[in-house]
Parts: structure tokens; sequence; C-alpha cells
């Protein structure tokens, strides 16, 4: 079996390169997908509907054009990576855990200790908390691969 593995949350880090080349060097059964992770595009998803002028309908429509997207990978995936970084508050990510945890998916949270009091209900349906890509990389090891 080949697993599909979502990486969702931040897009300022290396963070999906680094579980993509731990999984490789493993030779792990997994395929990642993610959402869009230009700022630029995933902001400017629903432009090609029409220009909106005001900022909240500009954003309203690259939601719904995103979440395309999104909700097809989730849906589809049999684990999840959700990561929250430092820098920003990664909002659609708490939202892609809330809906891994409505459909009965199966998610990983990825951050640091720091952060662990804000994200307690997000934390408490997750299958496991990683503070390193390291760490998510030996649960990947352990899930396809032990027998």
């Amino acid at each position: 079996m080949t697993w599909v593995v979502y990486l969702s949350g931040e897009i300022h880090t290396d963070w999906r390169e680094q579980i993509q080349a731990g999984a490789e060097a493993a030779k792990l059964p997994v395929e990642f997908v993610a959402p869009v992770t230009n700022h630029d595009a995933s902001d400017a998803a629903g432009d090609v509907l029409g220009a909106e002028e005001k900022p909240f309908w500009r954003d309203h429509q690259s939601a719904k054009v995103n979440a395309i997207r999104t909700q097809t990978l989730i849906e589809n995936c049999d684990l999840a990576v959700i990561r929250f970084g430092d820098k920003y508050k990664q909002w659609n990510a708490a939202f892609d855990a809330g809906f891994c945890a409505a459909l009965g998916k199966p998610y990983i949270t990825l951050h640091g200790a720091d952060i662990v009091h804000p994200l307690k209900e997000v934390d408490a349906s997750a299958m496991a908390w990683a503070q390193s890509p390291e760490q998510v990389v030996e649960v990947l090891k352990y899930v396809t691969t032990v027998q």
C-alpha cells in the first residue's frame, strides 16, 4: 500500500521538503500532496472568476477556489501532517485539522512546545504531536513499514 500524506500548514520554512527527503531516504511507501504553497497564487485563486473591489470578497472567492483542492486532497489522503509555525498564525491549518477531525481522518500536528496551550483542542484530536520533521518521518516509518 502506498500512503497518501497531506502536508498542511505554514509555508515559510522547508519543513515539507525535510519530511519528503526523510521519507525518500527511508524508502517509505508514501506519496505527498499539499495545498497551494505559493502565497500570491493562493491569494489570487479566485481572480479568474472576476475582479472583486473589496478585499473581503476577493479573499472569500479565492478561499472557495482553494477549498476545491484542499477538501479533495484531505478527503482522499490516508493521513495529514498539520504544521503550525512560529511566525504567523495558521488559521487555515487549524481549519484543516478540524476538517480532518470531522472526517475521522488521522492527523499529526507539528509545532513547538511554546504553542501547546493555544493548540490544546487541535492536539487533543491529533493522533500524535511532533516537534520536528524528523519525528514525523519516524512516525511515518512506523505506521507504513512495521509489521
